[in-house]
């Protein structure tokens, strides 16, 4: 049977399980900014990154890139990130990563 039978009825399967794709949430995206960690709390697993303009936009360690350990970072650490502006929670900041400089050479 190409449907699950219950209770006497046989429903399809949605055309994403049949056609391989995984559901699940929509990628999200923001506005690239950079800012300072202006709080962290540990134990919780999120804190809070400064902007320019002295608004704070909350992370979840979650959101910090691979290759960038939550607890490595430390307040006052340049960071780049999403903007991420949701009209429910606030804004948030996702892929969060040290600001990597170029590096120079002194000759």
């Amino acid at each position: 049977m190409s449907g699950e039978y219950f209770y006497g009825v046989i429903r399809k399967r949605p055309s994403a399980v049949r056609s391989g794709k995984v559901p699940g949430p929509p990628e999200r995206h923001g506005q690239h900014a950079t800012g300072r960690i202006a709080k962290l709390l540990i134990g919780q697993g999120h804190g809070f990154i400064r902007l320019a303009n002295e608004r704070d936009v909350f992370f979840h360690r979650a959101d910090v890139e691979e290759g960038t350990a939550f607890n490595d970072l430390r307040i006052g650490d340049a960071v780049t990130f999403e903007l991420f502006e949701d009209t429910v929670s606030g804004a948030r900041a996702l892929h969060v990563g040290r600001l990597r400089r170029a590096s120079r050479r002194m000759l």
